[in-house]
């Protein structure tokens, strides 16, 4: 079997040999690759392994580095040096074996292609320690010779290029979706055996459930766990040792379907300024430490929010029971009262332990229509008590968030989409989620409440997990200049190689103006680092703050229930503030890990309601603007927010890109970032998740 199956696959290696058959394949690779590269980064080293090695006068010089591997369905890599520095490219043929995720040793030498271009191109030589450990994928069946077959795997994940060889199906059937444990060498290089089968892989179930596998998130509680949530949310709730703030008027105001609620506010004027109180559920009360409900939220790390469920840090006893403050109910809070000068400046903080009572469950939709005037007699009945409060809370948010723009804080202002559902849970319509000014008049009364709670931990030398956000990467906010300069971003905007919020900001505004804000908004959210969580201060560059904390939800997130704990067991109970820093260490790095399984899944489980939302409509055309254009291409975003690709494949003969403008013109048409066209849905593939269009004409 292992003769006839080495010379399947010698056979089938070498069947493209017509150069136009092998430059559409390679074209075809890029469009399946999953590698997060720039276009132009990944066209190039493309380019170099199909032209540029033949031109080349390499160095004598070869230099060893050892790094991350990152691989594609095209079979090409790039190692991330761990050192730091450009990625090194890795031609097919070259990984030794390696697959994404590997951390391995490579050379690499450079050499100057035949454009006079410098250029870096390396091998890997050795794979130090493996990085997957599994698989995820649809069972396949393979058939060579005249009686021989063999099953292997189609990974999900277009990073990999390999498709291993089962060896133990354990009951899968062909066409099924499957987790399978790796093996790495013996006869077949990379093998594995199935460990789990979600059903058929075209199936909105299956593809569900590998989501949730794949990104680590657990689903259910223990036994222990839910009976110690119910025993506590049973505990009758007193103001002994508390504030008593049951009297003022403190509400709600979140969104319609929401069942955590963690923040309500009040609203006083004074006579120099404002009293501004963020009154947060206490859920430190509940989560003590070293328990199993502890233990959970460790592991956790966040509540994840998916198109049709959530999946709660905390068990519904409590995340939707003790902790949230339903209105006319006595709650538990942790009072975060603010002193604010008439301009919005932050000017003293008091932490309270505190009691309340919610006096109306706010919705954001219906407190839009109360500011806007557009109310209904119902309506203005039920806010009567508190409407006088929401006029003074939207001069107050209007005062912060000139404060805010003044600083050069960044809004990317990037709707939303809302997936709406029938009773079976299939997708029946999607639209955009828009931001109004109830919910941002609450957006910014929490980051004014996470700056001050910061601040004041800060200032009394009080451990807390911080949220930091660093500067954009030299190298790509260079690449962003070079990109915002072919969409005709003026160039003055970005004159310094040393960015700020408030440079970034007025880019945003021009490219408002030049109706092109949804691809440049998206391209710099790329450019950017990623926000983390940190037991060391640091700024966090897209607010412009020096100092910032999460402190506001804490039935959702570790990093504000890890804050509401130290500042209670330093600043009420007494303890030493060293106690706490090895706790804040270990809860930043939770935070950021739970948080990065959420995003991921999160998008990717969006992204496939989508999918499912237009197979229904393949052959239909929309209206759509073109978001990103690459070597391969170009995406387009309809209305509703659903992208998707049209390959050029897909272009009539005679099409070609521009890599200085970002465009691919023919001599008659053109498509450039920011073009409005109408498109019709040719392919929606739901194992995959993509969507693939073809143009019908420019609007």
């Amino acid at each position: 079997m292992k003769k006839d199956f080495t010379r399947f696959t010698k056979r089938n290696k070498h069947k493209r040999r017509d150069k136009d058959a092998a430059r559409r394949e390679l074209l075809r690779a890029v469009r399946e690759s999953g590698v997060a590269y720039d276009s132009l980064k990944l066209k190039s080293a493309l380019d170099r392994g199909r032209r540029a090695r033949v031109s080349a006068t390499p160095h004598r010089d070869e230099y060893e580095i050892r790094g991350i591997f990152s691989g594609s369905r095209g079979g090409f890599g790039f190692v991330s040096p761990e050192a730091g520095g450009e990625d090194i490219f890795i031609p097919e043929g070259r990984c030794r074996g390696a697959i994404d995720g590997d951390f391995v040793r490579a050379v690499y030498h450079s050499f100057t292609d035949r454009d006079g271009r410098e250029r870096t191109e390396g091998r890997v030589t050795e794979i130090i320690e493996y990085g997957r450990t599994f698989v995820i994928g649809t069972l396949k069946r393979e058939r060579y010779g005249r009686r021989g077959a063999y099953l292997y795997i189609l990974p999900d994940d277009n990073r990999l290029s390999l498709n291993p060889t089962v060896t133990d199906a354990g009951g899968a059937r062909e066409g099924e979706k499957v987790k399978a444990e790796l093996v790495r060498g013996g006869a077949f290089g990379l093998s594995a055996r199935v460990s789990a089968v979600f059903g058929k892989s075209d199936s909105r179930e299956a593809n569900y459930a590998a989501i949730l596998e794949e990104a680590g998130i657990v689903t259910e509680f223990s036994d222990a766990e839910l009976g110690e949530a119910d025993a506590l949310s049973r505990e009758p709730v007193t103001v002994e040792g508390r504030a008593d703030l049951t009297s003022e008027i403190i509400f709600t105001i979140d969104g319609e379907g929401a069942k955590d609620l963690d923040d309500a506010v009040s609203l006083t004027r004074t006579a120099d300024g404002y009293r501004l109180g963020v009154h947060i559920a206490d859920v430190s009360h509940y989560v003590r430490e070293r328990t199993a409900l502890d233990r959970a939220v460790m592991a956790r790390g966040t509540s994840v929010y998916f198109t049709d469920k959530v999946v709660p840090m905390l068990p519904r006893a409590l995340s939707n029971g003790a902790c949230s403050l339903g209105a006319g109910e006595k709650k538990y809070t942790l009072s975060a009262v603010i002193s604010l000068s008439a301009d919005g400046e932050i000017l003293s903080l008091e932490l309270l332990e505190s009691v309340i009572i919610s006096r109306v469950r706010g919705v954001y939709s219906e407190v839009n229509s109360i500011l806007s005037g557009e109310a209904d007699a119902d309506l203005e009945k039920k806010y009567s008590e508190v409407k006088g409060t929401l006029l003074t809370m939207r001069e107050l948010y209007e005062k912060l968030k000139a404060k805010s723009d003044a600083r050069g804080a960044m809004d990317f202002d990037a709707d939303e989409a809302e997936i709406l559902l029938d009773g079976d849970g299939v997708p029946t319509e999607i639209v955009r989620r828009e931001r109004g000014v109830a919910e941002r008049i609450i957006e910014q009364f929490m980051l004014t409440a996470n700056e001050a709670v910061a601040r004041e931990l800060t200032r009394a030398k009080i451990p807390c997990v911080y949220r930091v956000h660093e500067a954009p990467p030299p190298d790509k906010f260079s690449e962003f200049v070079s990109y915002a300069h072919t969409l005709g971003i003026d160039r003055t905007l970005l004159r310094s190689e040393n960015p700020t919020p408030k440079m970034l900001s007025e880019v945003l505004l021009e490219a408002e103006k030049k109706d092109i804000l949804m691809p440049v908004s998206r391209t710099m959210l790329r450019t950017m680092a990623k926000a983390k969580y940190s037991a060391e201060r640091t700024s966090h560059f897209g607010l412009g703050l020096d100092t910032y904390c999460h402190f506001t939800s804490p039935i959702r997130r570790l990093s504000d229930l890890a804050t509401h704990r130290i500042i209670k067991r330093v600043l009420f109970c007494g303890k030493a503030a060293a106690q706490y820093s090895s706790y804040a260490r270990r809860a930043a790095a939770a935070a950021t890990e739970g948080e990065l399984r959420a995003l991921m899944a999160e998008r990717r489980i969006e992204n496939l309601y989508k999918v499912i939302y237009m197979q229904d409509r393949v052959g239909e055309e929309f209206s759509a603007t073109v978001c990103s254009a690459v070597s391969y291409g170009f995406f387009v975003e309809l209305d509703n927010t659903v992208e998707g690709l049209v390959h050029t494949d897909d272009l009539p003969y005679g099409y070609i890109f521009d890599e200085k403008t970002l465009t691919h013109r023919s001599r008659t048409h053109s498509y450039k970032i920011g073009d409005r066209l109408r498109v019709r849905l040719v392919e929606a593939d739901i194992i995959r998740g993509k969507l693939s269009f073809v143009p019908v004409e420019n609007i």
